[in-house]
């Protein structure tokens, strides 16, 4: 009686009215649906309203789409596509990357001009001096689009010790700037005693080789604002990356200067090779000349292994990067002391000041790169492996379902 009397509750409450779409509705579980005679009663739907419940039409609201479209979710396409092409997201990383770009292109602006104003007046001739003032302003010009290169590298991989790191290259650019001005200087005027070229050109090109170590220091003191701005911004992406483990983070950190050392080394070393290869060597194909076209190769397999196998924790493959590195440190402290050496400094006179600075300069990066190779090889195997060779979470990569495509969580409850 009682269940017969559950049915006919059941079947009224839910028979349909004249109009509209019906939509089914599940039993309750404890009734048992074989006994019914009649059709199970559906519930109307309709378009204009959200809910039966009362209320305006929902546009979140979406018909059709399975469970998500049920629950008042609306789909929306995420804002950017995955795997594309880093792009600053915050002002202080616009910041950082706008104000490289123009001193970039500034400085680019006024090189180019003293380069041509310098071909266009000079005769062709085979002396060094003529040598000197384009090696110089091409070597200056690379290392303002190397440092550019690097900026969207450490903004993509959000490295504070890189970004650090820039400024103080920056810091190393300015004074290279100001020493080239004697550099320069004092090539234009042993060419003007050659009558190869006009004393007017240095009167026409000293003012835009000293406004560049202005705009260089300006430069230098910007990112370096900038760059404190974005060491708070990138702390919170590496406690997220590392987590709280003050031991891990050191571990981490000693990995990031690693790795920005390995950069900037292979710049350092290539601008005192082109100089030496140029402006030293080019006048004899003797052995010493060979020795140095190989070392630039095998000095960029050296750097790409050094990154490969602290990655890989491979220790046996950095006790060989280190004993590489020392056998580095030997050769510029060889080629110091053949510059200052009275039997052979003349041959290296024309680019002795600017070798010099680059040769000391390597020699600092180099040392301090044995020291943290070796830090880096004493915390293998101690937990941080993973963190530095697991891929971005599908989170990092693309927006996740819940933070993209779902624009609001429905407030009341919902019936199709």
């Amino acid at each position: 009686m009682v269940r017969k009397t559950m049915e006919v509750f059941w079947t009224r409450l839910l028979k349909p009215p004249s109009g509209g779409h019906t939509v089914t509705v599940p039993f309750p579980h404890h009734v048992d649906p074989s006994s019914v005679t009649e059709p199970l009663g559906k519930i109307p739907s309709h378009g204009s309203r959200a809910s039966l419940l009362g209320g305006s039409f929902d546009p979140a609201f979406r018909r059709g789409g399975g469970f998500r479209a049920r629950e008042g979710y609306a789909n929306v396409a995420p804002a950017s596509k995955p795997g594309g092409m880093y792009m600053p997201n915050t002002h202080w990383t616009w910041s950082f990357a706008i104000v490289t770009l123009i001193q970039t292109l500034v400085t680019l602006g006024l090189e180019c001009y003293i380069f041509a104003n310098f071909q266009i007046q000079e005769i062709p001739n085979d002396s060094p001096s003529s040598k000197t003032i384009p090696t110089f302003l091409a070597l200056y010009s690379f290392g303002f689009l190397y440092e550019l290169v690097l900026v969207y590298d450490a903004l993509r991989m959000k490295n504070t010790i890189q970004v650090i790191g820039l400024c103080i290259c920056n810091i190393g650019l300015l004074i290279y700037g100001a020493v080239q001005v004697n550099q320069i200087r004092t090539a234009v005027s042993v060419l003007a005693d050659m009558d190869t070229i006009s004393p007017v050109v240095w009167a026409q090109s000293e003012p835009f080789l000293i406004i560049i170590p202005c705009i260089v220091a300006l430069g230098t003191f910007l990112m370096t604002f900038v760059a404190w701005k974005l060491y708070d911004e990138f702390a919170w992406t590496i406690y997220k990356h590392i987590s709280a483990d003050l031991q891990m983070k050191r571990r981490y950190l000693t990995y990031q200067i690693y790795i920005a050392l390995l950069k900037f080394d292979f710049f350092f070393f290539l601008g005192f090779t082109v100089q030496f290869l140029v402006l030293v060597s080019s006048a004899k194909m003797d052995a010493e000349f060979a020795l140095t076209v190989a070392a630039i190769p095998v000095t960029i397999i050296i750097l790409v292994c050094g990154a490969w196998f602290v990655r890989r924790e491979t220790t046996a493959g950095m006790v060989c990067i280190i004993l590489l590195l020392f056998a580095a440190m030997g050769y510029f402290i060889f080629k110091l002391f053949r510059m200052y050496d009275p039997l052979t400094s003349p041959q290296y006179l024309p680019a002795r000041p600017s070798m010099t600075f680059f040769a000391i300069i390597t020699l600092v990066l180099i040392v301090i790169t044995i020291i943290n190779a070796c830090l880096c090889t004493n915390n293998f195997n101690r937990g941080l492996k993973p963190h530095i060779n697991k891929k971005k979470n599908k989170s990092e990569e693309k927006t996740t379902e819940l933070s993209s495509n779902l624009t609001q969580v429905p407030s009341r409850m919902m019936i199709d």
